[in-house]
């Protein structure tokens, strides 16, 4: 019998820990690395001849919002993820968790963006949650975070229940989260005091895990939004990440080197901060994320009275500030719009001009003609910034994005082309256009330095006894297909992806197989 299920042979290998490429074999053997090496003489069931192509570390992605969109339940082999090279995802996200439920406010709110009627929600902790999900089958290996805005939404909302915060929060950490996640743009700045939010994060220093945030506003308030965070991180002592680290809008961009020399000076006081970034200049967000701070803090039912409510001085507020922050009309997409389904496809310029209304007008009419459910696509990222934070030694790749299976076909919902090819489109356009880096950085941003942010200790790096999750690509045909127009389209240049040494895409061809376990902090 061999000593291996698989041997790849003969291709240059990225150990995913930055170390220039090596020509070497690996042999698999069931869900690991057996072994490093000369495997030219060795035999086993599957030989796969790399040459000429790249052997990688299977990309981890540690911002993604599978779980709260849940097309980890509808969509489970997720196809858009696998076929660009993606073996593990993170959810959780921007304070969003699927755990802890014990509320029917936490139901409550997933159920407003997501039809969850096909999924028995019978989990209240994230140690039920987590072992609902081993009853699963996957084609990645899912984690989680733990969201403060979820948690929040399970206990009764006023300062007396700080305490109650911070043992559900120790908690989920302990029934293996891998950290907190934080979303400041909506109203917890208003909830907690600074020295709540410290007294909290310390639950996350004293376990080692990060706090992971969404910043409170990633325009022109881009600075002190950073600024506040660094000092909560200073104080606590906790590893911190930002995620889609970014500046939102012409009127911020020149704001961005100076948000990254914040960090770099914060890292030089011994604060531990991160960040993570998606390769594209288009968003993929709610419409309702573009209205300013003061409109969030009101309830859902006051929001759609503003709106509705022609002759309202706080009306007229919303398309001042909307005019002040110079968005561009003409490239802003609807993606989904629930009940406005003849706008899904075009720009806000084009209603406009269909319907002699202005912009501002639309964009608020859009809102409240499908109760807020709109997402856009809006160029509002300078490639300059993104090119400054892709080089940056503390960035880290992600798609901010969602998996979906292909036969995801809705005429109501135009994914962002990030859930399809944000990690080949990385390599392509960083390394192979622009020669920003080189390519063993890139896969370390896509690999170890994630696996190493989130305290995944068995993944991440090509090394005996690591879990199987491996990559073989063409470097010379390694590229994003997926468009703003078609983004349900695999990339190319992807040859194999095993996952936990199981092959979901097989010569190019994805496999239907489901080897994705549920991951646990460790």
């Amino acid at each position: 019998m061999s000593k291996y299920s698989t041997i790849i042979k003969n291709g240059l290998v990225f150990d995913g820990k930055g170390n220039k490429p090596v020509k070497t074999d690996i042999g698999i053997k069931d869900d690991e690395v057996a072994f490093v090496g000369n495997l030219q003489s060795e035999v086993a069931q599957n030989i796969i001849d790399a040459t000429g192509k790249y052997v990688t570390p299977g990309f981890i992605d540690i911002t993604n919002h599978s779980d709260t969109h849940w097309t980890i339940f509808s969509s489970p082999k997720q196809e858009s993820l696998a076929s660009q090279g993606v073996t593990t995802i993170i959810g959780g996200n921007c304070g969003s968790s699927l755990a802890p439920f014990l509320g029917e406010s936490s139901i409550k709110e997933i159920r407003r963006w997501t039809d969850t009627s096909k999924t028995n929600i019978n989990w209240r902790t994230m140690e039920e949650f987590l072992a609902e999900m081993d009853k699963h089958t996957f084609g990645v290996n899912f984690g989680t975070l733990v969201g403060l805005n979820t948690i929040r939404r399970s206990i009764v909302a006023d300062k007396q229940k700080i305490g109650k915060i911070k043992m559900l929060l120790d908690l989920s950490l302990k029934q293996g989260a891998f950290g907190l996640s934080t979303n400041f743009s909506l109203n917890d700045f208003d909830f907690f005091e600074e020295e709540d939010l410290v007294d909290i994060f310390k639950i996350n220093q004293a376990d080692n895990s990060i706090v992971k945030h969404h910043l409170e506003d990633e325009g022109q308030n881009i600075l002190p939004a950073i600024s506040k965070l660094i000092s909560i991180a200073r104080v606590s002592g906790v590893r911190t990440h930002l995620s889609h680290f970014k500046a939102i809008g012409r009127s911020s961009w020149n704001y961005f080197s100076k948000a990254l020399e914040m960090t770099e000076n914060a890292r030089k006081e011994g604060v531990n901060i991160t960040y993570d970034f998606f390769p594209y200049t288009k968003t993929g967000s709610s419409l309702f994320t573009l209205l300013p701070a003061w409109l969030k803090k009101h309830s859902r039912k006051e929001v759609m009275i503003i709106l509705s409510a022609i002759g309202d001085k706080r009306r007229k507020e919303l398309k001042d500030y909307l005019k002040k922050i110079t968005l561009h009309y003409d490239k802003m997409i609807v993606a989904s719009a629930f009940t406005s389904l003849d706008d899904n496809g075009k720009t806000i310029k084009q209603i406009a001009n269909e319907t002699g209304r202005d912009e501002e007008e639309v964009i608020l009419n859009l809102l409240e003609a499908n109760d807020l459910r709109v997402s856009i696509f809006n160029e509002v990222i300078a490639e300059f910034n993104l090119e400054l934070v892709a080089k940056d030694g503390f960035s880290v790749v992600s798609s901010d994005g969602v998996g979906y299976d292909f036969s995801h076909k809705k005429t109501n919902d135009l994914p962002h082309p990030r859930s399809f090819g944000a990690f080949p489109r990385a390599i392509k356009q960083l390394v192979m256009v622009k020669g920003l880096m080189p390519m063993e950085t890139i896969i370390n941003k896509m690999t170890g330095m994630p696996a190493l942010i989130l305290g995944i200790k068995d993944r991440g790096v090509i090394e005996k006894d690591k879990k199987a999750d491996l990559l073989v690509f063409d470097p010379e045909k390694i590229t994003d297909t997926a468009t703003y127009e078609n983004p349900i389209s695999p990339s190319s240049g992807i040859d194999y992806v095993f996952v936990n040494g199981q092959a979901v895409v097989s010569a190019s061809k994805l496999t239907g197989h489901l080897p994705g376990k549920t991951l646990r902090k460790k």
